[in-house]
């Protein structure tokens, strides 16, 4: 019978919330995606088992609407390390003991990018998303909530769901307007026997079609 996981056998942590945004995953196969909306990735300024920097935990929907994370808010809690970092953009997760040790003070400033309390993962799987530059979204993004780096599983072979790749790709759910989205490159899926899938630009633009630019 498999050992329960207790808090001795996490990770101690504690820091102020630098971002936070959704933690999404995407499964891809050819044309064909669905997403996974587990929760939230909560970037960390402070110390991680004894390690001073800036680190990432994954936590769940509850905690975010038990607690509201928002940058500037002041934490500690307890996380394992991530089993298979090919499917996380945290370091850290299954979070445990989260405290509060001080909140935001308010003092947030206006326009992009947006730092407000995040919306329910509801909110974020009606909105849609368009993919953002990966440059983009380290040097504009990291802490806006509405950008978004996502795992991404790749099932190559339909016939063989087994034979799969991974990477990450980075998507944008925030107004269309924002003056600091880029689309960059089209994206290509791998599929059986060498053959690819396009992305083109008209995906984006149908699963955000219901919104206005400054939605």
């Amino acid at each position: 019978m498999p050992r329960s996981i207790t808090t001795m056998d996490k990770l101690e942590w504690s820091g102020q919330i630098l971002a936070v945004q959704p933690r999404i995953r995407l499964m891809r196969s050819f044309d064909q995606r669905s997403h996974s909306y587990l929760g939230y990735v909560l970037r960390i300024d402070g110390t991680c088992g004894g390690e001073v920097g800036e680190f990432l935990i994954a936590v769940g929907e509850a905690a975010h609407v038990k607690h509201r994370f928002q940058t500037g808010m002041e934490l500690s809690g307890y996380s394992l390390r991530v089993e298979d970092p090919r499917k996380e953009t945290a370091a850290l997760y299954k979070t445990s003991g989260i405290k509060v040790d001080k909140n935001a003070d308010g003092k947030l400033l206006a326009g992009q990018p947006f730092h407000d309390v995040p919306p329910d993962l509801e909110t974020y799987r009606g909105r849609g998303h368009r993919r953002l530059d990966a440059r983009t979204f380290d040097v504009k993004c990291t802490s806006c909530i509405w950008g978004c780096r996502m795992p991404v599983e790749m099932i190559i072979d339909q016939w063989n769901p087994s034979k799969k790749q991974y990477r990450f790709e980075t998507f944008c759910y925030g107004p269309k307007t924002c003056p600091f989205y880029r689309p960059g490159p089209v994206r290509k899926v791998p599929c059986r026997e060498g053959m690819s899938y396009t992305e083109e630009d008209w995906v984006d633009e149908d699963a955000t079609a219901h919104r206005g630019p400054d939605e």
